[in-house]
């Protein structure tokens, strides 16, 4: 029998073996460009701020009445505000501002939304009444109720943490609640139970780690948006005090001075917007990348 030739590849197609070859490492990152990008911007935003005691041109606080509203130069990289202080100085130590109460924020609110919400999980006596708690909290929109508690409190970085701490934990709450209340039925919990496991070991060592990945996602939502809501009540004056460097305060202070020196309020709000962005990006990323049924799409 004549053996029959195998048909020649087609013009243009290349084989699997021409194919150039993509490290698994590379691989997964062409998966997740948002996790990258917003990563990556996070970082250059954060270092700015980390490092705005050595790259800071001048004295945030200090006053050149003789250099106001100048624009940009070799001098005032950023140009300067109404009292002739260097924007970009002020601009960079305001970042540690908004990096300190995003970070503070995200930690107090997972922290505390774990605790209530798996006690509202499993002890069942005790999900009504935090639930009601949380839902009353919730029916204030978070930047009015974050306003009441600094118009009870002496403003400080410290009281604006937590103003805008307390909004953030009911959802918080709601995520891991939701969660506990299906991991509660699985079978490995009702096997723990049943050999006499006390509680607190299997919250801790069988459910907490099964909700970690949401966490993480969620806690990123929490950051962003309290950079946001400490901008805003800046920029309302009920955040931290006036003198203290931060872009809320920048926007505020450059808010009349708008149609003579733009420049005072569009640098620390591209700064905002990229810091807001970038966690935005980083937390759809870190869904895609643990979430078991999107990596399975990608």
């Amino acid at each position: 029998m004549r053996e029959v030739d195998a048909p020649a590849p087609a013009a243009g197609s290349a084989s699997a073996e021409d194919a150039p070859f993509v490290p698994p490492r590379w691989r997964w990152v062409r998966k997740h460009p948002t996790l990258i990008v917003g990563a990556l911007l996070l970082i250059v935003v954060a270092a700015l701020s980390i490092a705005a005691p050595w790259i800071a041109t001048h004295d945030p606080q200090d006053i050149d009445p003789l250099a106001r509203m100048q624009t940009a130069s070799a001098e005032h990289w950023f140009g300067t505000d109404a009292l002739g202080r260097d924007v970009f100085s002020r601009a960079v130590w305001g970042g540690r501002v908004s990096m300190i109460v995003g970070a503070s924020v995200a930690v107090l609110a997972t922290f505390f939304g774990i605790v209530l919400g798996l006690v509202s999980g499993f002890v069942r006596w005790a999900d009504g009444p935090i639930m009601r708690v949380m839902d009353g909290l919730m029916a204030i929109p978070g930047i009015l109720l974050a306003i009441a508690l600094m118009a009870v409190t002496r403003a400080s970085l410290t009281t604006v943490i937590i103003a805008i701490t307390v909004p953030e934990i009911p959802r918080v709450v709601r995520l891991v609640r939701s969660l506990a209340l299906t991991l509660r039925e699985q079978l490995f919990v009702e096997a723990a139970h049943a050999v006499g496991t006390r509680l607190p070991v299997i919250l801790v060592r069988h459910v907490l780690p099964n909700i970690v990945a949401p966490l993480i996602v969620q806690a990123t939502f929490v950051a962003a948006a309290a950079v946001l809501t400490e901008a805003a009540l800046s920029f309302l004056g009920v955040g931290v005090p006036s003198q203290t460097p931060s872009w809320g305060n920048m926007m505020a202070e450059g808010r009349n001075f708008v149609t003579v020196a733009f420049h005072i309020i569009l640098y620390p709000g591209l700064l905002l917007a990229a810091t807001v962005l970038a966690i935005n990006l980083l937390g759809d990323g870190l869904r895609d990348a643990l979430d078991p049924r999107l990596a399975r799409q990608l």
